[in-house]
C-alpha cells in the first residue's frame, strides 16, 4: 500500500506576521531471537535482597529501592534541574511574579540563564551550538507557524500532521546537506529508529560502533538483524566483521561526531570498506550539522560522501538549529519506503508546526551566515586547550575525570560558580571515563571563554580524585 502526505495549508482566517531500499513490512514485530547491541556496557543489574515470598508479591516494584541505593553508592544518581524561563532576545528584562511587592525585574544578558542568586548562569551544558535557539528570527519563525497552523500538528503526518512548513523544511534540509530527499520526524531518536528498522530484518547484518548514541543502540535492538559491535572507530574491525558473516544486506552504522567524546568518525575509510563489501553506510549527523563541513553541511559533506547512493544520514533539529525534531536523508526511494513502513512515522504525531518553523528559520540563518560553524569550532578548541582535553572535531569538549563521584562534584562546583557543564557517567560512557561534557557555542564572547575556563579549571583543581 502506497501512502501520500496531504499538505495542510494555513487557515486564511488567521493572521500571520540508487536502488530502492527494501525492508520488512512490520519492522518492529517481535523476534524469537535476541540480538547483540552496541554502546558501552551497562552496569550489572542489581539483585534485590529478597525477590521471593509475600513481600515481593505485594510489592512487585519494591526492587527499585535497592536499585536506587546501588546507583547512589556507585555515584550514578541523577537529579533534574528545571530550567527557568528566559526573556526574548529583544527584551532587556524579564518580569516575574514578585508577591505583594509586584513584578520583579530580572537581568537578561544574551543567552545566559537566570541563576538562583540573581546573577547569570553561563550555559555550556546544552546543545545550542550556534546560539540560535533564542535568535529573534528563529523565535519569530515558530510564532508565525503557531499563528498559521495552531499549537500542534493534530495527528500523524499521514492523517493531518503534515503542513506546508514540513515540506519546505524537508526540501531545505536535503539541499543544505546534499541529499536527494529528507523526511522529518518528531525527534532525532524517532528518525534513527526509523532509518534502521525499515532497512533491516532477519538475515541482515549491522556493524555498529561501540560508542554510538543510545538511539542507534535501540534501533539495533529493534532491527531483528544480527548486530556486531566493533571497537570505537576501528575500520579494520568493521572490515573483518563484514567479511566474517553471510548476510542478505549489510549496514555500517556510526555517529559522525560522537556525542560524548567529541571525535570524528573515519567516514571516508568506513565508506570505502562498506562499498567494497556491498554494504550501506548509515551516519547520524546529530552533532555534525551546523558545526562540521563547509557551511555546516555536516561531516559527510566534508568527506565528499553526501548524496552517495549507498549512504543514508539522519540529523536532529534540536542542536545547531535550536529547535526540535529529526530527519532521515538519502535516495529518493528511501523517503517513500519510510512513509510506507516506518512505525515512528506512521503511528507518531507529526512534528509541531512551531518546531518546523523555527528549524526552517534557523537553517536559513545558517545558510546566510556560513561563518558560524567555524566560530563554534574555534571556541571549542579554546576550551579544550585550556582544560587539557583532546582537540574536538566539533562543539563537544570532553574533559575526562575518571571517577563518577568526582565528575559530579566538579560539575556541581562549576554550577555553584556560575557555569553549567554536562556530567556524563556510566552507562552513557564506559566505566572509568566519567567526564565533564562542555558544549561550545558560536555566540560565546572572549569574556565568556575566560570565565568558563577559570571556573572549570578551578573546580577540577580543588576536587581531587578519591
Amino acid at each position: 500500500m502506497h501512502r501520500t502526505l496531504a499538505d495542510v495549508t494555513p487557515d486564511p482566517t488567521r493572521t500571520t506576521s540508487s536502488a530502492a531500499p527494501v525492508g520488512p513490512l512490520d519492522p518492529l514485530a517481535s523476534s524469537d531471537t535476541d540480538t547483540p547491541t552496541s554502546g558501552p556496557p551497562a552496569p550489572p543489574a542489581p539483585t534485590p535482597a529478597d525477590t521471593t515470598g509475600p513481600a515481593a508479591a505485594s510489592d512487585p516494584l519494591g526492587w527499585l529501592d535497592e536499585a536506587a541505593r546501588l546507583r547512589a553508592a556507585s555515584g550514578l544518581h541523577r537529579v533534574l534541574r528545571p530550567r527557568a524561563p528566559r526573556a526574548t532576545a529583544t527584551a532587556r528584562t524579564a518580569r516575574t511574579a514578585g508577591g505583594a511587592g509586584g513584578p520583579v525585574e530580572l537581568p537578561v544578558q544574551g543567552s545566559l540563564q537566570p541563576w538562583t542568586n540573581g546573577d547569570l548562569l553561563l550555559d555550556l551544558a546544552g546543545n545550542d551550538y550556534l546560539g540560535l535557539a533564542r535568535h529573534p528570527e528563529v523565535v519569530e519563525g515558530g510564532i508565525a507557524a503557531l499563528r498559521a497552523f495552531g499549537a500542534g500538528s493534530t495527528g500523524s503526518r499521514l492523517v493531518s500532521g503534515t503542513t506546508t512548513l514540513h515540506g519546505e523544511l524537508e526540501e531545505a534540509l536535503a539541499a543544505h546537506l546534499g541529499f536527494s530527499v529528507a523526511l522529518v520526524f518528531s525527534s532525532g531518536y524517532a528518525a534513527n529508529l526509523a532509518m534502521l528498522t525499515v532497512l533491516t530484518g532477519p538475515g541482515d547484518l549491522v556493524v555498529s560502533d561501540e560508542r554510538n548514541h543510545a538511539s542507534l543502540v535501540d534501533a539495533c535492538r529493534l532491527s531483528r538483524a544480527e548486530v556486531l559491535v566493533t571497537p570505537h572507530a576501528d575500520v579494520a574491525a568493521v572490515d573483518e566483521a563484514l567479511a566474517s558473516r553471510v548476510w542478505r544486506r549489510a549496514f555500517v552504522l556510526t555517529d559522525s561526531v560522537f556525542s560524548a567524546d567529541g571525535d570524528l568518525a573515519p567516514l571516508p575509510a568506513l565508506h570505502a570498506v562498506a562499498r567494497r563489501h556491498g554494504a550501506v553506510l548509515l551516519v547520524d549527523e546529530a552533532h555534525g550539522l551546523g558545526v562540521v563541513g563547509p557551511g555546516g553541511r555536516g561531516a559527510l559533506a566534508a568527506a565528499g560522501l553526501a548524496g552517495e547512493p549507498d549512504v543514508v544520514a539522519t540529523v536532529t533539529l534540536s542542536k545547531s538549529l535550536g529547535s526540535q525534531g529529526g530527519a532521515v536523508l538519502g535516495p529518493a526511494a528511501l523517503r517513500d519506503h519510510l512513509i510506507d513502513t516506518a512505525r515512528t512515522f506512521i503511528f507518531d504525531t507529526g512534528l509541531a508546526p512551531a518546531c518546523a518553523g523555527s528549524a526552517l528559520a534557523a537553517l536559513r540563518l545558517l545558510t546566510a551566515r556560513p561563518e558560524l560553524p567555524g566560530q563554534v569550532r574555534r571556541r571549542a578548541r579554546q576550551i579544550a586547550e585550556a582544560t587539557g582535553a583532546p582537540e574536538p572535531a566539533g562543539a563537544v569538549v570532553s574533559v575526562v575525570l575518571g571517577d563518577p563521584e568526582r565528575a559530579v562534584a566538579v560539575a556541581t562546583a562549576c554550577r555553584e560558580d556560575g557555569v553549567a557543564v554536562g556530567c556524563f557517567r556510566p552507562p552513557t560512557v564506559p566505566p572509568g571515563t566519567s567526564r565533564l561534557r562542555v558544549a561550545a557555542r558560536a555566540d560565546l564572547t572572549d569574556g565568556d571563554i575566560e570565565r568558563a575556563v577559570g571556573v572549570i579549571t578551578s573546580a577540577i583543581a580543588r576536587t581531587p580524585a578519591p
